[in-house]
């Protein structure tokens, strides 16, 4: 008797089993979890983790300009005498906080927007449509910079300038699965039950439609990081003294090659975090969405 109440969810435990089976019989994709775990530690614990806390705030040092990298500064000092490594860990949480908001901003509107045109259909579906695609011919990077230098300098101002040219790639794709499963038969029951249409959409269709979006949204933290970086490096996202990857990056940029340590940690920084973002997001594409890798 005690079986019976845990026959339902056998099926789901067997399923989410096996899942993770494959997950972990590729190594790549471990190695990109643990990458993204090593990533998301260092976002959370790097400004306690700087061995040099009042550098991160703003102190320098310039008895100790442009030391190389020893055991007292791993990755050496900048032109300020700060050292490189406290900088770094303390910007990965600027930079990584960055890339969160922009994807889930991001994927917020365009699951809305993509979620609507295809549940709706005809003009408004045309509408929106077309509005996305307006969007789409400007390039992201190009859209981001020009509203970012419109809104001005600023944590707030680069998360918003990225996101507003973000979603429109979230919009095709949940269009594509609402228009699929739009015509299943749970919509079709819980419309003869008298659910309202809004109640159809947001309770039964983009819950079953959420497992793209959720690779989508891996694979784009580490280009939304990237993102985030190139407005830094050209000076019209977040400004000194706050430490940012890419805002170290442009500074390391005038003393190449010589002082070539300076840009070796926040360039090491973002290489590892949109490789790894990758391959996780190479990951629960097959964990989540197998047809997507097909």
């Amino acid at each position: 008797m005690n079986a019976v109440p845990d026959t339902p969810l056998r099926p789901r435990r067997e399923g989410l089993r096996r899942a993770l089976s494959r997950f972990r019989q590729s190594r790549l994709s471990t190695v990109g979890a643990g990458l993204v775990a090593l990533v998301l530690a260092t976002a959370a614990l790097g400004p306690f983790l700087a061995p040099y806390p009042d550098h991160v705030a703003g102190g320098i040092d310039t008895a100790a300009r442009f030391l190389p990298p020893s055991a007292r500064h791993v990755f050496g000092t900048n032109e300020l005498g700060q050292d490189v490594l406290s900088l770094t860990l303390a910007g990965a949480s600027v930079s990584v906080l960055a890339g969160f908001a922009v994807v889930l901003i991001g994927s917020a509107i365009g699951t809305l927007v993509g979620g609507i045109a295809g549940f709706a259909g005809g003009w408004i579906d045309e509408i929106l449509m077309r509005l996305t695609d307006l969007v789409l011919t400007v390039p992201n990077l190009i859209l981001a910079m020009a509203i970012a230098a419109a809104l001005g300098p600023g944590f707030q101002n680069m998360v918003l300038a990225i996101s507003l040219g973000w979603w429109p790639g979230y919009a095709r794709l949940v269009r594509g699965e609402v228009l699929s499963a739009r015509e299943e038969v749970y919509v079709t029951a819980a419309r003869a039950m008298g659910a309202s249409r809004a109640r159809v959409l947001f309770c039964h269709v983009l819950p079953n439609c959420i497992s793209p979006v959720i690779v989508k949204m891996s694979l784009d933290m580490g280009f939304a990081i990237l993102a985030v970086a190139a407005l830094g490096f050209i000076g019209i996202g977040v400004r000194p003294p706050v430490p940012e990857w890419g805002t170290m990056l442009a500074t390391a940029r005038s003393y190449m090659p010589d002082v070539w340590w300076t840009a070796m940690a926040p360039g090491l920084a973002i290489f590892v975090s949109v490789f790894g973002f990758n391959l996780l997001g190479d990951g629960l594409r097959d964990l989540l969405d197998p047809r997507g890798g097909r």
